[in-house]
């Protein structure tokens, strides 16, 4: 899997959403190898996408075509500002990965010097992870070559997220979680309160 992460300041949030419903509708049964999206709009007015296809060459097919040149020239108008585009190949899917029946998603961000072990981290505690939190059901981790990495983690709803968020940490966990928060080092929270879902249409 490859996932490309788009973000940006949004000016128009109406215009975005109807563009993103458009781009559903019309320009997605094209979209060879597309799996996917999630995104959404923070609080502080930062939109972030994660969008899902199955490898890198996909992706770019998708930017290189016409129709879509044109969505995004008319999607950009919705920014204040210009978008930035990450692109990430190596990409972990725990506890199943994302899920459309999502309430609410978090999405955090930034570098670590082990990626390969931040992915080993967060798949060792997984399935401990939804026993004790059974509101989590599913994440993905999709970091770039330099080291830079965004996480989403995909919620039941936003109150069961806040009721759990404070529960204590057994011992045979702690020394994991210890582990990650140290790879993940200093993170940005964007809180999706009602994230877009959207998977590909199964022909």
């Amino acid at each position: 899997m490859f996932i490309q992460v788009i973000q940006g300041k949004v000016a128009d949030e109406a215009g975005l959403r109807r563009c993103m419903d458009r781009w559903t509708e019309e320009l997605q049964p094209g979209a060879t190898g597309y799996l996917g999206f999630t995104c959404g709009t923070s609080d502080d007015g930062t939109f972030i996408m994660l969008a899902r296809f199955e490898s890198a060459d996909a992706a770019r097919r998708n930017s290189e075509r016409p129709e879509q040149g044109a969505w995004w020239a008319e999607t950009e108008r919705c920014f204040d500002g210009p978008c930035t585009f990450m692109d990430c190949p190596d990409v972990t899917e725990w506890m199943g990965g994302g899920s459309d029946d999502a309430g609410f998603v978090q999405v955090m961000e930034g570098h670590t010097p082990d990626a390969g072990r931040l992915r080993d981290v967060l798949t060792q505690a997984g399935d401990q992870v939804h026993r004790l939190r059974p509101e989590i059901i599913g994440g993905t981790l999709a970091a770039d070559a330099d080291g830079d990495y965004v996480e989403a983690v995909y919620f039941t709803s936003e109150s069961d997220a806040r009721t759990h968020e404070k529960v204590e940490i057994p011992d045979d966990l702690r020394s994991l979680f210890e582990e990650e928060r140290k790879l993940m080092g200093e993170v940005s929270y964007h809180d999706l309160h009602e994230p877009m879902l959207v998977s590909a249409r199964r022909k």
